[in-house]
């Protein structure tokens, strides 16, 4: 059973950012037909063919390697010209001769009547437009899921029944010094397990007052240290009422989000609280419309910090990868470790089935937002390279304008076909990292 769920986790994400490229193609597609473009070809996947068919005149497939997708437009490259404006026939050297087969593939594809359909001789916007419908894509089903995510499954709150009851009070200095997380008979017992407090317990009232949510009670206890105090509690059905004395203890201090804090120098921020060693359940509880594009936005800015600092990232996987180093659980993983850590939540079967589905979800919501930002990266073959050009392009006629020089002309994209190539070998260069470390040393997030 376990091996199945396991399966079925991998296959829920791999289907879930397939389909999520096949959409991603779609943003472009459809912006490329409205504004008259010929889409000679809507391809999903890499390589040889496995399934194609002809509407119109596009045709539909899809190829053997999921790796990503296509849509070829006719005329993404224009004519090579001289500074007098004629075209040029030939040229020397490696460099220019890779221009020159890009640009007579690309002027192979031109048909009678294509001369006002191609890519190049569209308005700037509307190329930016074209360029960005995929990446949009992938932020409006981010978007989305990141909307069924908190609205319709919830985010995780604790509750007021206990998940846990330590038998021990361990001082957070003596826990970071030693790493202390048994109990040794000089640790006095935590208050909770003397009075009796089991895991399943509801917490109902406290030192007089209704208990209604976690974050109260936790105040509570901590302001209550020394103190015998009233507790009621609901166990198999019955309210049971007791005393109890929090004990003063040193706590870390945590920030808004559970965080602990820690100083400049890395040391943990601790205070002297009350304490009765209990833990909370949580449950997923919906969360109002208000919530869904704040969270995007947290998840974005996590994401752009990884992309901001790919290199150095890629070089820690590197160094986990081939030494006894960790892996950093907030650091680039591959489509292999999606899909491993996707199996492994489906497998989790003591986690309830609603929070497993959730946190699918999440994945492939988090997958589209880092393909969001990623292919904003301004240069090519990212969709991001190509906005550039485009507005590289704006800017020189825009300048020339000003000054009263000729129109330069569209922008030969097909010059930076070499650092194009440069920057698709080291994107497969950095999957093939990510692949190996993510088989080797996988992340763990589960411990």
């Amino acid at each position: 059973m376990t091996v199945l769920l396991f399966i079925v986790g991998v296959l829920f994400v791999v289907v879930g950012i397939l389909v999520s490229i096949a959409l991603h193609e779609v943003g472009h597609l459809v912006p490329a037909k409205l504004f008259r473009v010929r889409v000679t070809q809507y391809m999903v996947g890499f390589g040889k063919t496995v399934w194609s068919r002809r509407r119109g005149e596009t045709e539909y497939g899809i190829k053997a390697i999921p790796a990503g997708g296509y849509v070829s437009m006719v005329g993404m490259f224009p004519p090579a010209t001289t500074e007098a404006g004629a075209v040029r026939q030939s040229s020397t050297g490696v460099f220019q001769q890779l221009s020159n087969d890009a640009r007579q593939a690309a002027a192979e594809q031109l048909q009678p009547g294509d001369e006002d359909r191609v890519f190049y001789r569209l308005p700037i916007w509307k190329r930016i437009v074209i360029m960005l419908g995929g990446p949009l894509m992938n932020l409006l089903i981010g978007t989305v899921l990141f909307a069924v995510l908190i609205m319709g499954f919830g985010t995780s709150q604790p509750t007021t029944t206990l998940a846990s009851v330590s038998e021990c009070v361990v001082p957070a200095s003596v826990q970071a010094a030693t790493g202390q997380t048994e109990c040794t008979p000089a640790d006095p017992a935590a208050p909770a397990y003397e009075a009796g407090l089991l895991p399943g317990d509801r917490i109902v009232a406290f030192d007089g007052r209704e208990v209604t949510d976690w974050a109260s009670f936790s105040s509570w206890i901590r302001d209550a240290a020394g103190r015998e105090v009233s507790i009621s509690y609901v166990r198999d059905g019955r309210t049971v009422e007791s005393t109890i004395t929090p004990l003063l203890t040193e706590r870390p201090v945590a920030d808004e989000d559970g965080t602990a804090m820690v100083d400049d120098d890395g040391t943990a921020v601790t205070q002297e609280v009350g304490f009765l060693g209990v833990g909370s359940t949580q449950e997923l509880v919906p969360q109002p419309a208000s919530e869904v594009l704040p969270a995007v936005g947290d998840s974005l800015v996590r994401v752009t910090g990884v992309v901001l600092n790919l290199p150095q990232r890629l070089v820690e996987v590197g160094q986990a990868a081939f030494s006894d180093a960790p892996r950093d659980p907030e650091g680039p993983i591959s489509v292999v470790g999606v899909g491993r850590i996707a199996g492994e939540i489906s497998a989790m079967e003591e986690v309830p089935l609603a929070s497993r589905a959730a946190t699918l979800v999440g994945l492939v919501a988090g997958v589209n937002l880092a393909l969001f930002v990623f292919n904003l990266i301004p240069l090519l073959p990212l969709d991001g390279g190509h906005v550039a050009g485009a507005l590289w392009e704006g800017l020189r006629r825009g300048v020339a304008r000003v000054v009263g020089r000729p129109d330069p002309g569209p922008f030969d994209m097909a010059k930076l076909l070499p650092l194009t190539y440069a920057v698709a070998i080291l994107l497969m260069g950095m999957g093939a990292l990510l692949i190996y470390a993510d088989i080797v040393k996988p992340v763990d997030l589960f411990g």
